[in-house]
């Protein structure tokens, strides 16, 4: 039962009660995206003192486990405190932050919360004022003589995670922020920093971190993980592919980047799913290529470095791709009983669909599920009858069409993509495809 109930409002503080482990959570109500919490350990000049105190959902704790990352959820999100190793530790303040997806603010997120809860004691801290940045600095907790105080900040912050996280000292790899955006958001640390700074200066200035090097597939690969716990789906392990349709009807979404992107989204789910994060490729159009597999280490610009290596143009002619893939994954790898999740984009024009047909049911005995994505409004054929096709050890193959792949959010997207391949999993397991 809890003993004492404090409720706080912005820039108001308060003792914590002395207590061995504290629990912070961090939601709201609801949102137009997943909240990305994460906890920033400062020292006195408001920096990580390395990006090992930088924790969020791709870290889950600081090198000395005195934070941790316990719980992630869609809206919320759940740190435990070890006070006793904090007192050790060489951070002054532990500062909790939420961000959103690019796009949304929050001024349309409902009923933010920070709940400190220190054994029978509870501190309450609600935003009650809408804020139309995207990044949101909750509350920071602080060493305050011999125990902890909590302070409540509210304060928006524009640019999402890479300028939030940049202001703490944390480095963050992307191309997406603008240099006006980067001159706003330095002038804007530097005036919260000067506010918040104690009358005594800094004897010594306090070295650079190196970067964190978190790229845009990490942040994509935090959104694959998301939808699995919506669906209250256990992680995964398999290995990934995808296959592009290079025939000449593609062309323009190749020019305009839009097969680039797509693929950076499913290298996420490779990321997430592999063991090594590897994704394997492929195009097609009359022949097909087998293009070098691909981690986030080298992601940029892999289509426009890749897609010359094949010839550009032609129809569509699904089958040997198709043989290919299966090829490497049971004769090439024989006896891995891992899934295969094979992602497979074409805008249409599907020919011998009895081939297809053949393909898919021969492979429905092997550790291989088939997840077609059709591109715009064509003619798909066979792959719009998986339901109805019979003959098949397991239902391996599912398909959904987009009309606009650029114009889905990647909450929709990952939705969509991980809506049977779980469920196949399940299936294969049972009747000994998988182990």
């Amino acid at each position: 039962m809890t003993e004492s109930f404090i409720q706080l409002n912005t820039g108001q503080n308060t003792n914590i009660k002395e207590c061995a482990q504290l629990q912070v959570t961090i939601k709201c109500t609801s949102a137009p995206s997943a909240l990305d919490v994460s906890c920033f350990m400062v020292n006195e000049a408001g920096k990580v003192p390395s990006d090992d105190y930088f924790v969020f959902y791709n870290q889950e704790a600081d090198p000395h486990n005195s934070v941790r990352l316990q719980q992630i959820e869609e809206w919320q999100s759940t740190f435990v405190l070890d006070t006793h190793k904090l007192r050790q530790a060489s951070v002054e303040k532990c500062v909790f932050t939420a961000t959103l997806d690019a796009g949304h603010t929050f001024a349309d997120v409902r009923t933010c919360q920070a709940v400190v809860q220190a054994g029978s004691q509870q501190i309450t801290y609600e935003i009650t004022q809408a804020t139309a940045e995207t990044a949101l600095i909750f509350i920071e907790i602080y060493k305050y003589r011999d125990g902890f105080k909590v302070r409540a900040i509210g304060r928006g912050f524009f640019g999402g995670l890479q300028p939030l996280a940049e202001s703490f000292g944390v480095e963050i790899e992307s191309n997406e922020a603008s240099e006006a955006e980067q001159a706003l958001l330095t002038a804007q640390a530097e005036v919260a920093a000067a506010s918040s700074q104690t009358a005594a200066p800094v004897a010594d200035p306090i070295p650079s971190p190196p970067p964190l090097n978190l790229t845009k597939i990490d942040l994509l690969k935090h959104k694959v993980t998301l939808s699995l716990q919506k669906k209250k789906v256990e992680p995964i392990q398999a290995r990934v592919a995808v296959v592009f349709d290079a025939s000449g009807s593609m062309y323009h979404l190749y020019r305009k980047g839009i097969v680039q992107e797509a693929f950076e989204r499913i290298l996420a789910i490779a990321s997430a799913f592999d063991d090594n994060g590897e994704l394997d490729v492929w195009f097609f159009a009359k022949d097909f290529l087998r293009a070098p597999s691909v981690t986030a280490k080298d992601f940029e610009n892999y289509i426009e470095r890749t897609y010359k290596l094949g010839s550009k143009g032609g129809t569509n002619n699904e089958p040997p791709v198709m043989q290919d893939v299966i090829h490497k994954y049971t004769i090439e790898e024989p006896n891995v009983k891992i899934p295969t999740y094979i992602i497979f984009f074409s805008d249409g024009g599907v020919s011998q669909k009895g081939k297809i047909k053949q393909l898919i049911t021969e492979s429905s005995t092997k550790n291989l599920f088939w997840q077609f994505v059709g591109l715009g409004r064509a003619n798909y054929g066979i792959l719009e009858n998986f339901d109805e096709m019979e003959g098949r050890f397991i239902d391996n193959a599912n398909f959904f069409a987009l009309d606009d792949i650029s114009k889905i959010s990647d909450e929709e997207l990952y939705d969509r993509l991980l809506n049977e391949f779980p469920s196949w999993i399940k299936e294969a397991r049972a009747k000994g495809i998988l182990a």
